[in-house]
């Protein structure tokens, strides 16, 4: 039987969603003309008039529907011809609460850039005919190993507590350069904040947000293995971090220096899986564990 509809999934889809900012304005839709300057006013019309723009209670929201900061808005991106991507997620585990997926290099976990169809979260949500799926957290495109979803809306809550507050065990390994005049293990505290590129980020000065507990595992001549365990969870806070350390994680394109964008090649995807997510279920209190069956080495699969 399949599961009941939800407003926030269409044709298998997910919803973005944008929460607005402070500012000016009078009408959602002049924020979100000025929050996604690419994107042309006209579009952001039509979709309105397709019933594509979504306030949080999944009703249409039309071109005159009064502004508000904080106002969470979902929209449906235009499914535009996508480039297949080759590889396959598994299935780590799946209850009637969670579901934790093993994902491979260059697949997307949410809508996002050129990528709409082509992500984990609308094939979870054919796998399971789910629409009710939400991922808990997010690892980069560019990233393979777990990521974990709510299946439950009546659950939800008690999962998302466990990355709130910290309370899960979040474990990644990485193929970087040798460190040797590091001590390890150690810890880096910085302040990690968007750069000059909207989709990179960069160490600043100012009050640490980004803790990242670092280990060598394995050295290897020319090459360590790294154990990287987040506190925190600032976008790309072990990239920036194992660059700024001087051992920037193999064939990172975007740090330390940003390369010629190019198409993604599977025999140099980026030496980083996010291996192991451990955490006492919030339900029952049993201690729960589950690793990654990705390669750390070898093309993308």
């Amino acid at each position: 039987m399949s599961a009941i509809a939800s407003p926030f999934v269409r044709d298998g889809i997910p919803a973005s969603t944008v929460h607005l900012p402070r500012g000016g304005w009078v009408t959602v839709l002049d924020a979100l003309c000025a929050r996604f300057p690419t994107i042309d006013r006209t579009r952001w019309l039509d979709r309105m008039a397709r019933g594509a723009v979504l306030d949080a209670g999944g009703r249409p929201l039309g071109p005159y529907a009064p502004y508000a900061a904080g106002l969470r808005v979902h929209y449906f991106r235009d499914v535009a011809d996508e480039t297949p991507i080759p590889f396959v997620e598994t299935i780590a585990h799946a209850d009637a609460n969670i579901v934790i997926a093993d994902k491979p290099h260059f697949l997307p976990v949410v809508p996002a850039g050129k990528h709409v169809r082509e992500t984990l979260l609308a094939r979870l949500i054919a796998r399971f005919d789910n629409p009710h799926l939400v991922p808990l957290h997010r690892i980069d495109r560019a990233t393979a190993g777990l990521v974990m979803f709510s299946a439950n809306p009546a659950t939800r809550a008690a999962y998302q507590a466990l990355f709130r507050e910290r309370r899960i065990e979040k474990r990644y390994e990485a193929l970087a350069p040798p460190l040797p005049a590091v001590q390890f293990p150690m810890t880096r505290e910085t302040r990690v904040e968007a750069a000059d590129e909207f989709f990179r980020m960069r160490e600043v000065d100012g009050a640490a947000n980004a803790i990242t507990w670092i280990d060598a595992v394995a050295t290897e001549p020319g090459r360590w293995r790294y154990t990287l365990a987040p506190s925190t969870g600032r976008k790309h806070q072990l990239r920036v971090h194992m660059a700024a350390l001087g051992a920037p994680i193999d064939n990172d394109p975007w740090y330390p220096t940003l390369l010629a964008d190019a198409p993604d090649d599977p025999t140099r995807p980026l030496r980083l899986v996010a291996r192991s997510l451990e955490f006492v279920d919030p339900l029952d209190g049993s201690r729960r564990r589950f690793d990654s069956a990705r390669p750390l080495c070898g093309a993308a699969s």
